[in-house]
């Protein structure tokens, strides 16, 4: 294990909260990879009423992220993600009880929000544990978790290609061991008490709700985020029902989005230190993935290896949108939310890519697929519309903080 030591950074608290992201992560990836297959192939479900289920769980992780958010600035955050980290491993083993769609509609929520909630109280807690570049410390952790959820992924396809019950049911466990070797863990953590523990503050407890710029801000990020829809969902349908690309290329293209992404999330973050460079960073992520939903748009029709070389090159580029992206995101999410209700203000930020989850395969669907060529081509330009945008909402929300920060009670 001494090469995965040393990826760790060296300071302890930071090597802690590294550790819970990998174990947070590999459990993720194989709750992704293994949660449609078993419920439709082992337990039975219809396909029709998993994605229902799929579907409240994307509500339930919005609600619970802004309910965590609040709690994590008022309380603290560490038994907040303790409880979280339990809660997912419990709602995880309840796979294993599921027996009907009942019983399937209380535990597939429950994971889902415990483990958007540890990701949530991760991103918060960062800039209480890493005093200075706390920006190429997030982007470090983006890598790391990337990292865990291709482990967890690589595990689970263990699962899927045996396709048998038991071995889903040993894949769901250790996905639960996983979160429950985590929760130890949160002692190595310093202690962190209420984000406003040095004042008590009075006004609008729930103000991210109604900061319209901010909003605005995450409504913008909702629609970048599609890029990750993209990646997931329009590109393997556009390879089998538009080009003659194999098969194998679709998980070529899933491991050059991780290697981009693991090899250069923190190189592409340094520079992102402040609002003005994050709304750059997003500005230039929305030229590039226009420049990627053109390459791809011409992969059409196409066989061979020409196809193929199309295809990797303009998934490249998305790739290297994403980084820029994420740094932006990051930075602006962070740098713009009042520093006593930073968890509240990231889970109302959260709402944007849960939007883009639950809105991003449907319409790419109908854009991408249904409607062809064209149909890349507006992609595209939405994704650019909203990069252009982003710098000019960045200051309008910039410009807005003393109306939306709370006043330290006299």
């Amino acid at each position: 294990m001494s090469w995965f030591r040393a990826l760790l950074p060296s300071a302890g608290p930071q090597s802690m909260l590294t550790l819970i992201t990998v174990a947070a992560a590999v459990s993720s990836g194989i709750y992704l990879s293994t949660v449609v297959l078993y419920f439709t192939r082992i337990v039975r479900i219809s396909p029709m009423q998993v994605g229902a289920g799929l579907s409240v769980a994307g509500v339930a992780c919005v609600v619970s992220n802004i309910l965590v958010g609040r709690i994590s600035d008022r309380r603290g955050p560490l038994g907040v993600l303790r409880a979280s980290l339990f809660v997912g491993a419990v709602a995880t083993v309840g796979f294993l009880a599921v027996d009907g769609f009942a019983m399937y509609l209380i535990v597939i929520p429950a994971a889902a929000a415990a483990q958007a909630c540890v990701q949530l109280l991760i991103s918060a807690m960062i800039p209480r544990v890493v005093t200075s570049r706390a920006n190429e410390f997030r982007a470090y952790i983006r890598s790391v978790l990337n990292v865990g959820i291709a482990i967890g992924i690589g595990l689970a396809a263990v699962a899927v290609q045996w396709d048998s019950a038991l071995v889903y049911r040993v894949a769901i466990i250790i996905a639960a061991g996983f979160l429950t070797a985590a929760v130890p863990l949160v002692a190595g953590l310093p202690v962190m008490g209420p984000a406003a523990a040095t004042a008590e503050y009075h006004g609008d407890r729930w103000i991210a709700l109604r900061d319209r710029p901010y909003l605005a801000l995450t409504a913008l990020d909702g629609v970048l985020s599609l890029q990750y829809r993209i990646q997931s969902v329009a590109i393997p349908l556009w390879i089998i029902g538009a080009t003659a690309a194999p098969r194998w290329s679709i998980a070529a293209i899933d491991m050059v989005n991780i290697a981009i992404v693991v090899g250069f999330q923190v190189r592409a973050s340094r520079r992102v230190v402040d609002a003005t460079a994050a709304g750059v960073a997003l500005r230039r992520s929305g030229w590039v993935f226009l420049i990627a939903c053109v390459l791809l748009a011409t992969a059409h029709g196409r066989g061979g290896w020409v196809v193929v070389l199309i295809l990797g090159v303009g998934a490249a580029v998305l790739s290297v949108g994403e980084l820029w992206q994420t740094a932006g995101g990051f930075e602006a999410s962070n740098a713009l939310a009042p520093p006593q209700d930073l968890g509240l203000y990231l889970g109302v930020f959260g709402i944007g890519l849960r939007m883009a989850d639950a809105v991003g395969p449907a319409l790419l669907t109908w854009l991408c697929i249904s409607l062809g060529v064209i149909g890349w081509y507006v992609t595209g330009f939405i994704l650019l519309a909203a990069g252009l945008l982003a710098p000019v909402v960045i200051r309008r929300v910039a410009s807005t903080r003393d109306r939306y920060a709370l006043v330290p009670a006299l």
